[in-house]
């Protein structure tokens, strides 16, 4: 603290321009012809505005160097959640197509069941009508077989009667 009081004693620091020095420096402008309101009158001192923009860059500049770190570090945060978000978004992607997937499966299941239904079925059937083919086939032969018999027992009704029909003698 005693140093900084001793730097302001030193005559190498340069001192602000008080209200009197801006005073004294608006009385060395020309004043114009016209008659011009105090208001519309403006003042510049070089010094001063120099003096002025110094003490406020140093006033505020640290501050906004301060928040544009925490700014671009804020940036960058958000890049590393907006990559964070875009895979879990991508992880549930997946997710939903093994989801997906998981349904497909099941339904898979569903019509393999159903194919081993219908294919016993088929075979079942298979077995019925070879069934009713060798009984088709048995009654087929039977009645080819009656009718067989039918007509050799007409040969031998008609031969029998041949037999019983007179014949007349010989005469020797």
């Amino acid at each position: 603290m005693e140093e900084e009081a001793r730097e302001d004693d030193s005559p190498q620091t340069q001192r602000e321009p008080s209200c009197n020095d801006l005073k004294q420096s608006s009385q060395d402008l020309p004043v114009p012809n016209e008659p011009v309101a105090m208001e519309e009158v403006v003042i510049i001192d070089k010094k001063a505005v120099e003096k002025l923009t110094e003490g406020l860059l140093s006033h505020y500049l640290p501050d906004l160097q301060n928040s544009k770190l925490a700014l671009q570090e804020l940036t960058q945060n958000q890049v590393v959640l907006l990559d964070t978000l875009d895979q879990e978004v991508t992880k549930f992607r997946e997710c939903n197509g093994l989801l997906d997937l998981n349904s497909l499966f099941t339904e898979a299941k569903v019509y393999h069941t159903k194919l081993v239904t219908i294919r016993k079925e088929m075979l079942m059937l298979h077995e019925k009508t070879t069934k009713l083919k060798k009984r088709a086939l048995k009654l087929q032969q039977q009645k080819q077989k009656e009718a067989l018999e039918k007509e050799q027992q007409r040969e031998r009704e008609l031969e029998r009667e041949r037999q019983l029909v007179a014949k007349p003698a010989r005469r020797t």
